[in-house]
């Protein structure tokens, strides 16, 4: 069989044809949703506790309606549920304005069972700590389903589908584990950050111990020049020099370190971070200096400049000229 390969990207689904935006998660579920009976009724039951006539359910991607805006999915068969999901990419929740839009149209619904249900990468855990509420202003309650959670359904859904069920479900799994990572797992660009040997506030080790001693590395989730998505790889410079490159193997995202670095204060912070579970260390096998970079400064490489470049700056601008 014939390698497909689309903008430089081996093709193994075909909903990854589709892309990895919130659109086209949710007309990916959507499709999964209406061609795979089984699948269906796991998702209809998690979230209501009830297995539906399949023939009598209608799955609508993108619905308009004039005073709430457009739904990601709805579910219903028009008696006895009505589920309205909304699917957000990464370790993000919908806001208190959305989720109340959403109440308001269920309202109207005849349905028995009404739910708004949030999709992401959000754990429950954390989702019951940061879903802005668990019932509308209204009496709708709202609960979450992770990612993770989507693909074990439509996993599970495949032992009691049929030949055709069980291929497109196959490739729905394939898809979701793509979605369950933002990270470009094709890109060889590297973040380099500063590791200071000082402590961060109120913890009881320095930055350089916690990748040492722990494999993982915290940052904001976005801003002041913070990625706004997991690189794939991140590399490590102090004493002058690059230390190490590593693989982002995984990555979390919390508001209390404390929960994955005991050193960590245990207190909640006001805004994410991530947590990054790093893979063994790539160490150079020669010294690269920083070069000219401003002390704290964060800069992209490509990881064989980083390898080969007398130098981070170096490798930092030898990649530029490439781009």
């Amino acid at each position: 069989m014939a390698t497909l390969e689309s903008y430089g990207r081996e093709i193994h689904s075909i909903f990854q044809l589709l892309g990895d935006k919130e659109n086209d998660i949710t007309l990916s579920m959507s499709w999964a949703l209406a061609q795979c009976p089984e699948f269906l009724k796991a998702v209809v039951q998690h979230i209501c506790g009830l297995v539906p006539d399949t023939d009598t359910v209608m799955v609508m991607n993108q619905k308009y309606g004039v005073a709430t805006g457009i739904t990601d999915i709805e579910v219903t068969d028009e008696q006895s549920f009505h589920i309205i999901f909304e699917a957000k990419r990464g370790w993000i929740l919908p806001g208190a304005d959305q989720l109340t839009k959403y109440s308001v149209r269920l309202a109207s619904s005849k349905a028995t069972i009404k739910q708004i249900v949030t999709l992401s990468e959000c754990t429950q855990t954390y989702a019951a700590s940061y879903l802005p509420f668990t019932v509308a202003p209204n009496g709708i309650p709202v609960s979450h389903l992770s990612y993770r959670e989507v693909y074990e359904m439509a996993g599970g859904a495949r032992a009691t589908s049929n030949h055709a069920q069980k291929h497109l479900l196959a490739e729905f799994c394939d898809y979701l584990k793509e979605v369950m990572t933002m990270q470009k797992k094709d890109s060889n660009m590297v973040y380099v950050v500063a590791l200071g040997t000082t402590k961060p506030d109120g913890c009881d080790i320095t930055w350089i111990d916690i990748v040492k001693n722990h494999n993982k590395y915290f940052c904001p989730v976005g801003g002041n020049g913070w990625p706004k998505e997991p690189p794939n790889y991140i590399a490590f410079r102090y004493y002058g020099q690059l230390q190490s490159i590593h693989h982002i193997e995984s990555y979390t995202v919390t508001r209390n370190m404390h929960d994955e670095i005991p050193e960590m204060p245990d207190e909640v912070w006001g805004n994410d971070c991530y947590i990054y579970h790093l893979g063994p260390a790539i160490v150079p096998s020669k010294t690269v200096k920083t070069g000219q970079i401003y002390r704290n400064g964060r800069v992209w490489a490509m990881l064989d400049t980083l390898l080969t470049c007398d130098s981070i700056s170096e490798a930092r601008d030898l990649t530029q000229s490439r781009l």
